[in-house]
C-alpha cells in the first residue's frame, strides 16, 4: 500500500464513473470537511479509530507505521474537543500516513498546514481531549452517515472525499 500523488486521481472523475452505482461499494462523504495539512490531495487504504473526545487511540495509530494509509477517525462529530493537533500531525508524517479524516475537530492550524500530510476535519477547536484510554480501533465507522471500513480506499482532493471497497486505480 502506498500513498497516491495528488495528480493520480480526481474525485469528480470517480463520481462520473460511479454515479449510477447503488451497490454501496462507492460512497461520497458529505461536503462538511475543511482542508488542513500541507497535502491538498491524498489517498490510500483505510485504517479506523472510533473515539469520543479522547484521542488516545488516534495517537497510538499515528505513532504506528502508516504504510501510506489514511486514518479515518470517527469522533462522533464532536465540536467540543480537538482530536488531532500539531504533534499528532507530525507523528503521522514521520510514520508514513497519507492522510487523516477526522469527524470532529483539530487544532494547531499553523502546524497542521506545515505538515506534509493531508488532513480533513469538521473545524478548529483549541481545547485538547481528555485521555481516558477509551475507543476502538480497526472497526467499521459511520462518518456523517456514511459507512467506512478498515481496508476500504479513500480518495480526497479539493472537490471532496470518496470511499470505495477497492482501489479505483489500476
Amino acid at each position: 500500500m502506498t500513498a497516491l500523488s495528488s495528480t493520480a486521481f480526481s474525485t469528480c472523475d470517480f463520481c462520473d464513473a460511479y454515479k449510477g452505482d447503488d451497490s454501496g461499494t462507492f460512497r461520497v462523504l458529505p461536503p462538511v470537511f475543511q482542508s488542513y495539512g500541507g497535502v491538498a490531495a491524498f489517498a490510500g487504504a483505510v485504517a479506523t479509530v472510533k473515539c469520543f473526545e479522547d484521542n488516545t487511540l488516534v495517537k497510538a495509530a499515528v505513532d504506528s507505521p502508516g504504510l501510506g494509509r489514511v486514518l479515518v477517525v470517527d469522533g462522533g462529530g464532536s465540536l467540543r474537543r480537538a482530536l488531532v493537533g500539531g504533534n499528532l500531525a507530525a507523528a503521522a508524517v514521520r510514520n508514513g500516513w497519507a492522510g487523516l479524516v477526522v469527524d470532529g475537530c483539530v487544532r494547531d492550524v499553523a502546524e497542521l498546514n506545515a505538515a506534509a500530510v493531508g488532513i480533513r476535519a469538521l473545524g478548529l477547536m483549541p481545547l485538547p481531549t481528555e485521555k481516558r484510554n477509551e475507543g476502538q480501533r480497526d472497526v467499521a465507522v459511520q462518518i456523517q452517515g456514511v459507512w467506512v471500513r478498515p481496508g476500504d480506499w479513500l480518495y480526497a482532493d479539493a472537490d471532496g472525499i470518496v470511499v470505495s471497497n477497492r482501489s479505483l486505480l489500476v
